[in-house]
């Protein structure tokens, strides 16, 4: 009845990271999906390995795997444009732009579809493959072009549709981390998803916390101002933060359109304890109280595991399947 499956990340092995080549990138994504099949994860993820940049390890290529293969962006960042992007309050937690934007936004040399499909050839069975939103890339950029938000957004949307039409997997899911904290800019970040995820073929997700940026939170809000954004949504299920927030932001899911399943985070990836069956049914039960029987299609951690140790990582997602299974019967 529900399904378990993760985030995204995984950790990057540190024979990958000592050794890296195209063919050890490949064999680690192997080991990510075996590792997660045996721990009983329905619909797994390829662990994002071919993102890992040594030079940006706060967000593990969320950001700058994508922004510096689109054409039109320069990830070239002088005096100037930094001085430029610290004006943008709002993003302080950066020091610096991912990059400028300085011509009309294209798709580059940017290829999900080789990494989705270099992700099939070992993946084993059905899995995921995620992006990063329109709206969170544009949030990260200085913009020396468009200068206006909403279209820098909806060209991104149109180079990522573009790429997302291609993608041959069981469910796309879109990652957005930063419009938790901004719900003010709801329609222009939905535009966005909703452009890539028109373009989808297959199941669509969307992924939403409330940052994971070095493990920690960096936004603050509640679900709560954005149950009417999430309604606007063209995806099939969502992938929601809830181990680590309120009793109340699962209250507020009760106003989510019963045509969305709900994607429940039940395992902290912020800590170190590893939950327990127990706890995992036990958090279960409480959600399809409050929200009612059946609304729960998928369990999963709060979101990637990219910044724990294998050995941390890999016992989170035995209990998630554990706990699934305790809260089933089985």
């Amino acid at each position: 009845m529900i399904q378990t499956t993760t985030v995204g990340s995984y950790p990057v092995p540190e024979w990958l990271s000592a050794l890296p080549s195209e063919q050890a990138i490949i064999d680690a994504t192997r080991v990510v999906f075996d590792t997660q099949r045996q721990a009983g994860v329905d619909l797994p993820t390829d662990g994002e390995l071919y993102r890992f940049d040594v030079n940006h390890p706060d967000t593990n290529g969320m950001i700058e795997y994508f922004v510096h293969k689109l054409g039109g962006i320069d990830h070239r960042v002088g005096r100037a444009d930094m001085s430029a992007f610290r004006a943008k309050h709002e993003m302080a937690f950066r020091s610096k732009p991912a990059a400028v934007v300085r011509g009309p936004i294209t798709e580059g040399v940017l290829n999900l579809a080789e990494d989705c499909a270099r992700a099939a050839k070992v993946a084993g069975g059905d899995f995921k493959f995620t992006l990063t939103s329109p709206y969170m890339l544009a949030r990260t950029l200085l913009d020396m072009h468009y200068h206006d938000f909403a279209a820098l957004n909806m060209a991104i949307a149109d180079a990522l549709a573009a790429q997302a039409a291609d993608l041959q997997c069981a469910c796309v899911q879109v990652d957005e981390a930063n419009i938790p904290g901004n719900p003010a800019d709801a329609p222009i970040a939905a535009a966005g998803i909703n452009r890539v995820l028109d373009a989808v073929k297959g199941r669509k997700a969307v992924h939403f916390c409330f940052g994971n940026y070095g493990g920690q939170t960096i936004q603050k809000g509640e679900w709560a101002a954005l149950i009417r954004f999430l309604n606007s949504l063209h995806a099939d299920h969502l992938v929601m933060e809830l181990a680590h927030r309120p009793q109340s932001d699962l209250d507020a899911l009760k106003e989510l359109d019963p045509k969305i399943s709900i994607g429940l985070g039940v395992v902290d990836i912020k800590i170190n304890h590893i939950e327990t069956a127990d706890e995992i049914a036990h958090r279960i039960e409480v959600a399809e109280k409050q929200l009612g029987a059946g609304r729960v299609k998928f369990i999963h951690p709060d979101c990637g595991f990219w910044m724990l140790k294998r050995s941390i990582a890999d016992r989170k997602m035995e209990a998630l399947a554990k706990g699934r299974d305790r809260f089933e019967g089985r």
